[in-house]
C-alpha cells in the first residue's frame, strides 16, 4: 500500500514525530510512506488544512496514493476539507478505538488526526497505536462482526451518494482556484512522488500543465 502523509503549516514542527511514528508501524507491514510535506515550519511551500484536502483528493483519485494520513491542530479542518473531495472517505481519528472502528466499519481511504489538541507526553505512542489499529487489520471486516454485511451495504450507498454530489477530480482540478492548486502541489517532493505513482494520465497531464 502507498500511504501519503500530509502535514499543514501550523503543525509542521511535529512533522518528524508523525512521520517516524507512521513509518515505525507500516513499513514492517510492507507499506510505503510518501511524505508530501510539510517537513519544517520554514518550508518554502506552505500547506493549509484546505490544501491538505485538495491534495488528498488529487492523490486518491489519481491513485498516486492508496491511503492518506493527514491532520491539523484539531484534525477537524483537514477532515472537512478531505471529505469535500470526490471518492475520499476520511475519518477523524483521535485515539486507537476511533482508528479501529473507522477501519472496520467505514473502511475509508484517509484519516485526519489532531496534532495540537491533546498532543502531549507520549503522543508518539498514541500515534503508533492508532496506525496499528488502521493498518494491521483488514479493513471493512465489521464491528460487531455480525453487522459486517449491512455495514458494507451502507458503504456502497454512501459511495454512490458521493458520486452524485461531487464532480469528478479532473473537473475539480480544472475549476478550483488555480493559485490554490499550485500552492497545494508546490512541495519539494511532490513531483518526485506524484509522477512516479500516478495512474491517471489525464490528471497527470493536467498537473504537468499547471506546474509548467
Amino acid at each position: 500500500m502507498k500511504i501519503a502523509l500530509i502535514i499543514e503549516n501550523s503543525q509542521a514542527a511535529k512533522s518528524d514525530i508523525v512521520h517516524d511514528a507512521l513509518k515505525t508501524v507500516v513499513e514492517p507491514l510492507g507499506h510505503e510512506v510518501h511524505h508530501y510535506g510539510m517537513y519544517t515550519p520554514d518550508d518554502k511551500a506552505s500547506l493549509t488544512y484546505v490544501m491538505n484536502g485538495l491534495l488528498t483528493g488529487l492523490l486518491i483519485n489519481s491513485k498516486a496514493a492508496d491511503f492518506v494520513v493527514t491532520g491539523c491542530g484539531t484534525g477537524m479542518g483537514s477532515n472537512l476539507a478531505a471529505n469535500s473531495m470526490p471518492n475520499v472517505f476520511c475519518g477523524l481519528v483521535i485515539d486507537p478505538t476511533d482508528a479501529f472502528l473507522f477501519g472496520q466499519i467505514n473502511a475509508g481511504n484517509a484519516i485526519s488526526m489532531p496534532y495540537a489538541k491533546g498532543f502531549g507526553w507520549a503522543a508518539e505512542l498514541n500515534l503508533q497505536d492508532c496506525y496499528r489499529k488502521i493498518f494491521e487489520y483488514k479493513a471493512g471486516e465489521g464491528y460487531p462482526k455480525e453487522r459486517a454485511e449491512i455495514m458494507a451495504k451502507n458503504r456502497g450507498i454512501l459511495s454512490e451518494l458521493k458520486a452524485v454530489t461531487c464532480h469528478d477530480m479532473l473537473t475539480v482540478l480544472k475549476t478550483v482556484d488555480q493559485d490554490l492548486l499550485k500552492a497545494s502541489i508546490a512541495g519539494e517532493k511532490f513531483q518526485e512522488y506524484f509522477f512516479a505513482n500516478c495512474q491517471d494520465e489525464a490528471i497527470a497531464d493536467y498537473i504537468r500543465g499547471v506546474l509548467a
